[in-house]
């Protein structure tokens, strides 16, 4: 049966979701906004008894990098943005990043038209970006920001 074909608003959602899931495992709750005002989620952090809001960029798989370049995920995040946090997911292998404003922007390759563009090459092409954002993934960010 072929892979069912998903809209924007599932792929987002199911980012979403991916993010609550992860941050549960670890005993933080967390809760989906019903008005899109540039937070996806509220996650709150019962150790430091302190919410954070989440602004949630979902990529599907890879796609070329400027059209014809090796396959790479990418995330546009607007730079009036509101939420603390950025969390950046890839749903191929359910890689999360979780970046606050002065880590996003540090680390995007570009700024244009107001926003942020960050990305990272999939498969043989994986090393760049993504061995120096190991940081950011969102297992070796737990215990600085919830925990």
């Amino acid at each position: 049966m072929p892979a069912p074909t998903l809209t924007t608003q599932q792929i987002g959602r199911l980012g979403e979701l991916l993010v609550q899931f992860e941050l549960l495992r670890y005993g933080i709750e967390s809760a989906p906004l019903t008005t899109d005002a540039g937070i996806d989620l509220v996650a709150y952090s019962p150790a430091r008894t302190r919410a954070h809001t989440i602004q949630v960029k979902t990529n599907l798989a890879p796609k070329p990098a400027g059209g014809k370049g090796p396959p790479s995920f990418d995330w546009w995040v607007p730079d009036d943005c509101p939420a603390e946090l950025f969390a950046l997911v890839e749903l191929a292998t359910r890689r999360i990043w979780l970046f606050n404003r002065d880590e996003l922007h540090a680390n995007s390759q570009q700024r244009s038209s107001g926003r942020y563009h960050l990305y990272v090459h999939a498969g043989p092409h994986a090393r760049h970006g993504a061995h120096r954002l190991a940081q950011f993934l969102l297992e070796n960010r737990l215990a600085e920001l919830f925990l």
